[in-house]
Formats: C-alpha cells, structure tokens, sequence
C-alpha cells in the first residue's frame, strides 16, 4: 500500500524548456507529502511530526519530464526504511492522475524528526512510528 497524493503543478513551475525543472519537481514531493505528514498526524494527535521534520537526505531520477498542462499529477509515496531516528519514503511520480500515466520521476528521502526548541533531532515516538508503517504501508 502506498500514500498517494495528487499534485497541481503550477505554471511558475515550468522552466524554459516547458517542463517542472528540478527545483520545483524538489517543491511537489513536498507537498505531496506534507497532508500526510503533517495533516493526518495532527488529526490523529501526533503533533510533534508537523513542528519538525528535517530532509536528511534526497535523491531524484528524471525518466521523462513532465509538462504544466493544466492537470494533476499523481505522487505514490511508500515507506522505505523505518529506524528510530529516521524515515525513509520513496515517490513514484506519475505525469498524469492516474496510475497508468507514465512514470516520469522517481524519488527517495531521508527524514528525520528535529525538535525546534532544542534545535536538535530527535527519535521517533513508538505512535509515530505505528503512524508511518501504518499510513505508508497499510501494516
């Protein structure tokens, strides 16, 4: 099972060539993942994801490059990796809403959770932990 997310991109996001340049690609797999992240944990009382979650580590693969034609594009976020200290998600992202629209990105991140007043990272809480597997795996 995988978090899907549909994203907007924006004509700003275009570069000179008509398609989302990298920046901007970076910019969607936030946002894909921020409901998740930081929408659906707070509502289930997981406050602390959404006041900090630092990017560790980001790695993209361009398979095709995807044009600001006026549609969504679907994001799929699965769990990688789950320690203690650390998450990590991989993205599919698709040039269209549908899972049968061509693969045109694939991504993985490295989270981690940081605590703002101490300005440090943090280990993840076991309910935290229970939230990830379960929304990004289904288990």
């Amino acid at each position: 099972m995988t978090y899907v997310a549909l994203v907007l991109p924006r004509w700003s996001d275009m570069d000179v060539y008509g398609h989302v340049n990298h920046a901007n690609l970076v910019t969607l797999l936030e946002e894909a993942r921020i409901p998740l992240l930081f929408g659906e944990s707070v509502r289930q009382g997981l406050s602390e994801l959404s006041k900090g979650m630092v990017v560790v580590s980001l790695q993209v693969r361009y398979r095709a490059p995807i044009v600001v034609s006026g549609q969504k594009i679907r994001v799929e976020i699965s769990l990688k990796e789950l320690k203690y200290a650390s998450c990590t998600l991989t993205y599919k992202v698709h040039r269209g809403p549908s899972e049968e629209d061509k693969v045109a990105v694939t991504a993985e991140t490295v989270l981690a959770p940081y605590d703002v007043v101490t300005e440090r990272p943090r280990r993840l809480t076991d309910p935290e932990r229970e939230f990830l597997r379960r929304g990004l795996t289904g288990a």
